[in-house]
């Protein structure tokens, strides 16, 4: 049954609709013609052989959901909120390269395709659905993953070493230079800072694209968690003489917390430094001396919802569409003296949707940009559910807690011991005690045999006895930092 055949019936052979309907006969993608009821009205053979479905004669008439069976990129069943393919049906939006696993008729075969949508305005009220197999892009993308990867982790280290060497060069002690070189090694040191920070980014990305680095999600309550981070900008935003603040009010947030609202998520809150660290960075870059940078965090409805709004340079309709690509960076007379990556968009919706939310941009070039970051929304009842799980589990793994224990614990100590041992004594917090002691007391300090054998030597290893008292103390330091953050308190 021909789609076009019953399009073009009053005007029987037009060359047009022959010649549309040989080239979607050649096409490797496939294409689907459905009514506003989701029927199947044409169906082309490359689509045919993709879902498996035995003939085109066995796909017309059939509702496109039984036809067009989809699951998630990671082989998950997807329900209809978060199918985008039923959505766009259902709403009528236009929906482009929309990345999901097919399930092909009844040998079950998955296949990753990209899907599209475009809605035909005229009286059947028809949708065009086409679907491309990304198998080999995706194999591809693997391949140049690896390689970015591998040459990413390689190249940290020298660059690591160049940064260091050029960091002492650029230290009035270790080293005396002039005003004029010193401002060549300061453009290299700059540089290099410049360059570990892409590599940085690349690893975090090819790690986040190939499954290997995964979200850890806790409870948190988001209002204070946000305003913690965006404190931390607060310095570098006066030094680019921009005002940052926090909620709906002129009033800076460090004076006085304006977001009334307690809104309760589940997030990493690593992703979320990054995400709101990204986004506030990119907004002092884009905005000029003199404008404005505002953080708020609302719920809305489910929904958590964080914007970040500049009153910077914005963005263009053209460029709108792709900020969050990988390496993507607009280029006009106004961006062309900014840094960057292109990474660092691409990183936030990464990390967004690792954690099951989306992210959004509105702007007009030259009138500011918003961006949004809309998370899934904990009630009060099911925040307090988790926080109860999360610290079970904290007592039953108590080792989770402890790592970061001895620092805090050993550090104070070493400063009030070594009077005549200045310099070890910053060098190697746990060694001044048994370091100083030995060699005019070794016989009072060892127990047995002191004398005769090089027991002081021996003795710092075993020696770290203040570990096991101070480590009860740590640990409940370190549960109620962990509270702390999840509940969204000072630190």
């Amino acid at each position: 049954m021909s789609f076009f055949s019953k399009k073009s019936s009053s005007k029987a052979g037009s060359p047009a609709s022959g010649l549309a309907e040989l080239a979607l006969n050649m096409i490797h993608d496939g294409v689907v013609v459905i009514n506003r009821s989701g029927i199947v009205q044409y169906i082309n053979p490359a689509a045919v052989t993709m879902t498996d479905c035995g003939g085109a004669e066995n796909a017309v008439g059939l509702d496109y959901g039984l036809l067009l069976k989809i699951e998630s990129k990671d082989g998950r069943e997807l329900p209809d909120n978060d199918n985008m393919l039923f959505q766009s049906v259902r709403t009528g939006q236009v929906l482009d390269g929309y990345e999901v696993n097919l399930i092909a008729g009844t040998s079950a075969k998955r296949i990753p395709i990209a899907v599209s949508v475009v809605p035909v305005n005229n009286q059947a009220g028809n949708f065009i659905i086409t679907f491309r197999d990304i198998t080999r892009e995706l194999a591809e993308e693997g391949e140049q993953a690896e390689f970015i990867s591998t040459a990413s982790h390689e190249m940290r280290t020298p660059v690591a070493t160049i940064d260091g060497y050029l960091t002492l060069a650029l230290n009035p002690q270790t080293a005396t230079i002039d005003e004029r070189a010193r401002g060549y090694l300061t453009s290299a040191h700059d540089a290099s800072q410049h360059l570990g920070h892409l590599f940085r980014d690349l690893l975090d990305t090819t790690k986040l694209d190939d499954s290997r680095l995964r979200p850890e999600l806790v409870p948190v309550e988001l209002t204070e968690l946000v305003r913690q981070i965006a404190d931390g900008y607060i310095v570098p935003a006066q030094n680019a003489k921009l005002k940052l603040e926090l909620g709906t009010s002129d009033s800076s947030f460090r004076n006085a917390l304006r977001l009334s609202q307690v809104v309760y998520s589940s997030v990493d809150v690593n992703f979320l430094r990054e995400i709101i660290g990204n986004l506030i960075d990119n907004a002092i870059k884009y905005t000029a001396a003199g404008g404005s940078i505002r953080v708020n965090v609302r719920g809305d409805g489910d929904r958590a919802v964080i914007s970040v709004k500049d009153t910077g340079m914005g963005i263009s309709a053209e460029d709108l569409g792709h900020v969050f690509q990988k390496f993507y960076r607009a280029d006009n007379s106004d961006t062309r003296t900014i840094g960057g990556t292109g990474l660092g968009l691409y990183i936030v919706k990464q990390r967004v949707e690792a954690m099951d939310g989306s992210v959004w941009a509105e702007s007009k070039y030259g009138e500011g940009s918003t961006f949004y970051v809309s998370l899934p929304r904990l009630s009060g009842e099911e925040y307090e559910k988790r926080m109860i799980a999360v610290k079970n589990q904290q007592a039953a793994n108590p080792q989770v807690a402890k790592q970061p224990a001895p620092a805090p614990a050993i550090a104070p100590q070493p400063v009030a011991q070594p009077a005549s041992a200045a310099a070890p004594a910053p060098a190697n917090a746990p060694a001044p005690q048994p370091v100083a002691q030995p060699a005019p007391t070794a016989p009072v300090q060892t127990t047995t045999a002191a004398p005769p054998q090089p027991a002081p030597a021996a003795q710092p290893t075993p020696q770290p006895a203040p570990t096991p008292p101070a480590q009860p103390i740590n640990t409940n330091v370190t549960t109620s930092q962990i509270n702390n953050v999840t509940q969204g308190g000072n630190t």
